[in-house]
């Protein structure tokens, strides 16, 4: 099979990822092999090529995939070849300590990430856990699919944990995957809020993006809004929008970081800009069930992502126009 593979941790600028060709994955009693159609393309793959997260090299990346099974193990029951299904960047966790227990698998110490800790879907094959992939509504073609595994599920999960309630007012700090996919579900779950969005640059394409998905004020990330904002949300790779938004805050506020790593140091705050009973969140990793709760919602809106398709041998310069912020919403490799 045809895969990008992670060999080495550099620059993107240094095209560290390599198409090789290898074997088919076999599949254990309870995993699945699927054929891959597309990979939605996320900043963690950039953390990953340039060292910020320490995934295991060789790797192949991608945790947004969609295809059809392909081949099963003696002991899955849950599908049968051809069907679609989706895996996102949750790719095991014990079951068994006290986080799963509760609920938080995410936070298991033995949480393994698609793309990361095991291959993921920049392939023409890969292999899944059963329990862990997802039926795919027929609302969505494979494109339209892919951002919703992690752009749109980790933007679910940041929502619910900021408690917003409709009628006040969030502010979207970057404007990419996540941050258009969760607009629009903020403005299916709470229409009388108001959603204002910080850029890096007025007129810039996220800010266009954000108007025209019904914005009610587009910024860039250090000015002062119409008015004080309830939440924030951040997915920005640098520091600075952290203690914009903390400024931003209204008392009682919550601001939501939706990333795992900053590229940037957080500048040093002043306490006046934290107090006021203001609190700050942080989304680790993702679950089953959020993933599951946001495709059923989203096929209830439903939600279209803007998408740029690129090719599995162009998956170098996808995540260096990433970097750089050259394409709007959510970038996907068209595997097969």
């Amino acid at each position: 099979m045809k895969a990008a593979v992670l060999r080495r941790i550099d620059l993107i600028e240094n095209k560290p990822i390599i198409i090789e060709d290898l074997d088919i994955p076999i599949p254990k009693r309870k995993q699945v092999v699927i054929k891959v159609s597309v990979c939605g393309i996320c900043r963690t793959e950039l953390d990953e090529a340039e060292g910020r997260l320490k995934p295991k090299l060789p790797v192949i990346p991608g945790h947004q995939v969609i295809g059809r099974i392909y081949e099963s193990g003696a002991e899955v029951s849950k599908y049968r070849g051809g069907e679609r299904v989706g895996v996102a960047w949750i790719y095991h966790s014990c079951g068994k300590c006290s986080f799963c227990l509760r609920g938080l698998e995410n936070l298991c110490y033995e949480f393994k990430g698609t793309g990361c800790d095991v291959d993921g879907g920049y392939a023409e094959y890969m292999v899944a856990y059963e329990d862990f992939t997802y039926p795919i509504p027929n609302v969505f073609t494979d494109v339209e699919a892919a951002p919703l595994l992690c752009a749109g599920a980790i933007g679910y999960r940041a929502l619910k944990l900021t408690g917003m309630r409709n009628g006040e007012i969030i502010g979207l700090y970057g404007y990419g995957s996540s941050a258009h996919i969760t607009h629009q579900l903020i403005k299916y779950l709470y229409p009388d809020s108001k959603v204002y969005v910080f850029t890096r640059r007025r007129g810039d394409e996220p800010s266009r993006l954000a108007e025209r998905y019904g914005a009610e004020w587009v910024g860039e990330t250090g000015e002062t809004p119409p008015r004080k904002i309830n939440y924030a949300i951040d997915t920005t790779p640098t520091g600075i929008p952290v203690k914009e938004a903390l400024r931003n805050l209204e008392k009682n506020g919550r601001l939501v970081m939706n990333l795992i790593r900053k590229e940037t140091l957080i500048p040093e705050l002043d306490y006046t800009i934290l107090w006021g009973e203001k609190e700050v969140k942080t989304v680790a990793n993702i679950t089953r069930k959020d993933v599951e709760e946001f495709l059923k919602l989203a096929a209830e809106i439903p939600i279209k992502p803007e998408v740029r398709e690129f090719k599995l041998e162009e998956v170098n310069d996808a995540l260096f126009m990433l970097k750089h912020g050259k394409y709007r919403g959510s970038g996907v490799l068209k595997i097969s």
